[in-house]
């Protein structure tokens, strides 16, 4: 199965995804910790990078599903060609998807969140909250799952992804 964890970014898909990861032994990609590797080879910090991030996650998504791993994507997915990524991949592989958008309704605590966040990246820089706050997603044609992320802990959202995406890997 493939989840894909969505939302803006500070919302704590990252952290969400290595404990949902974690919790189904599967195997977890993201499309920062790429991205920041091809900035470090010399790409151009754009668009153009971010997509071949998204591609490249892609690849390394399929290539486990077909090895018969499960796979936790976390990608801001605010594109639907964002989102065809995932469904390439899945399609190709045979296996589920299951679409998680992780949401946060208390703007000054995702303010806050982004204001303290240090994930350690030396290329790719932190989003500020004029960059969020602006940032839109494009609407949702999958059926996916919406999770307020407000006054949760972590390991909380973990729990209700994983019971989703073991409802949504069952068999009709």
């Amino acid at each position: 199965m493939l989840t894909v964890i969505s939302g803006l970014p500070g919302v704590g898909k990252t952290t969400v995804a290595d404990l949902v990861g974690a919790r189904l032994g599967a195997v977890r990609l993201s499309i920062d910790t790429v991205e920041d590797a091809l900035l470090a080879a010399g790409l151009p910090r754009g668009w153009e990078t971010g997509v071949a991030a998204y591609e490249a996650v892609g690849a390394l998504a399929e290539l486990n599903l077909r090895a018969g791993r499960s796979v936790v994507v976390d990608a801001v997915n605010d594109s639907e060609p964002a989102r065809d990524t995932w469904r390439r991949a899945a399609a190709s592989a045979g296996a589920p998807l299951c679409w998680v958008v992780l949401t946060m309704t208390d703007s000054e605590g995702h303010e806050s969140r982004l204001r303290d966040r240090q994930r350690g990246f030396v290329h790719l820089p932190e989003p500020s909250w004029a960059d969020v706050a602006g940032r839109a997603m494009a609407p949702w044609v999958d059926t996916h799952r919406v999770i307020d992320v407000t006054g949760r802990t972590a390991e909380d959202v973990a729990v209700e992804v994983e019971k989703h995406a073991a409802e949504f890997g069952r068999p009709d």
